[in-house]
């Protein structure tokens, strides 16, 4: 009996909405635009934080990365401060590598690398690229993939061979119809054969001490055995401009150290830093923890989640009042139906059941085409941006439950101001 009348009072309710269509799609549309501007900044937002965690997942959460970087007073004198033709020491060395190694508890493996930037040379074709030259283990600690080939061997290191692995961009670029496992680039004086084709998990940072690249692919990267690197360049890398020249002796530009497990990584941070600081005069190092980075990726991304959050919700606000004002508008002017329901028979909660239930029918299928519409608008964002979004289920649910709970919140003062109307007084109503 009582869901008989339940379904009663709906199909009135509906009725009741339909006779007055467009000013109840009117009504709606604050519903509609509140949960479609919920969804879709939500996942604008969410894509934003997944690409920012991922490119820190790349770099390893179990990794800790430490990085040459030029002293800023050293910057100052070789910028104009300084004499011309001057020679710096700055950065970190081999003799730090296997400190770390034999130190800090923890470590699994400590990967030296140096970058140097140099002109790559095939048949015709030139390119600016990156030598990193760096040890066999690379593509483990870094998580880069082989596509075709090998990567670099012990024995490469130990006999210092000219071989090369090149990245999957680079070869693209650099070899047009021909097979780069096949031929051999020369990098300065020397030829390297390449063996292998590597993707690179994450991009590494132009940061070489010829400055930064811009306007470059960032996968440009050439691989050589660090012994050879060592050997071919050695340790001081000269720059020459209008007939004077800058010499900088940098050992190794980034030691990447992998730790056994996270809890390891957040011990031997600190510790790290103060095994560097005690053979370090110049603050010539920086250390980047992407545990650290991840955490306040997340934290950052809870942040962003409540400010679009928030955000949106005032256009669901905006619509509950539209919602409220218009049953406020409908007791007025069926006041007098009210009065004939009241004479009739009809108690104060049916009365109350009846506008409620007209209100959350307005809100709820608002909320409905609003998910439809909230769904619809980050794939056209992607599609015209390239930029990533993701909708996520608790989104879409939230913005419908805050939907259904606007129809019940906003439209209960008006119900009720109709249930509480004086019959008699309702009937001589005009």
């Amino acid at each position: 009996m009582l869901s008989f009348q339940l379904i009663s009072t709906v199909r009135l309710g509906i009725k009741s909405l339909m006779l007055h269509k467009l000013r109840s799609a009117l009504t709606m549309l604050g519903i509609i635009f509140g949960v479609c501007s919920v969804i879709a900044m939500l996942a604008i937002g969410e894509g934003a934080s997944y690409e920012a965690q991922e490119a820190i997942k790349k770099l390893g959460s179990n990794n800790i990365l430490i990085r040459s970087l030029k002293p800023p007073e050293a910057a100052r004198q070789q910028g104009g401060g300084g004499p011309r033709g001057m020679q710096l020491k700055y950065g970190l060395t081999y003799e730090d590598g296997a400190r770390l190694q034999s130190t800090i508890p923890g470590v699994r493996r400590v990967l030296p690398m140096r970058i140097i930037r140099e002109n790559v040379r095939f048949s015709r074709n030139e390119l600016p690229c990156q030598v990193i030259g760096t040890l066999p283990f690379y593509t483990e600690v870094s998580g880069a993939e082989i596509v075709r080939g090998r990567f670099l061997c012990d024995q490469d290191e130990l006999h210092q061979n000219n071989i090369c692995v090149i990245t999957a961009g680079l070869a693209q670029r650099l070899f047009a119809i021909e097979d780069p496992l096949q031929h051999a680039l020369k990098i300065d004086a020397f030829y390297y054969r390449v063996v292998g084709i590597l993707r690179e998990r994450s991009k590494p940072e132009q940061r070489t001490q010829a400055g930064k690249m811009e306007g470059e692919p960032l996968d440009n990267n050439v691989y050589i055995p660090l012994s050879a690197s060592r050997t071919r360049f050695g340790e001081v890398l000269i720059r020459r401009s209008a007939g004077s020249f800058e010499a900088e002796e940098v050992q190794l530009h980034q030691i990447t150290v992998q730790m056994q497990d996270s809890a390891a990584v957040e011990t031997a941070d600190p510790q790290i830093k103060t095994a560097l600081k005690r053979f370090h005069d110049q603050n010539d190092y920086e250390l980047i923890v992407p545990l650290e980075l991840l955490r306040q990726a997340e934290a950052t991304k809870r942040r962003f989640n409540i400010v679009l959050g928030s955000i949106a919700a005032i256009s669901l606000l905006v619509g509950g009042i539209g919602i409220m004002n218009i049953m406020l508008a409908n007791v007025t002017e069926r006041t007098r139906e009210i009065g004939v329901r009241r004479a009739l028979g009809a108690k104060r909660r049916d009365i109350t059941l009846q506008f409620l239930v007209e209100t959350v029918v307005l809100s709820v299928g608002g909320g409905l085409i609003g998910v439809a519409v909230g769904m619809l608008t980050p794939l056209i964002v992607s599609h015209a941006t390239d930029m990533k979004t993701i909708v996520t289920v608790w989104s879409v649910l939230v913005a419908f439950g805050i939907s259904g709970a606007v129809g019940i919140v906003f439209g209960l003062y008006p119900a009720r101001a109709a249930a509480l109307l004086d019959p008699i007084e309702a009937l001589r109503h005009e």
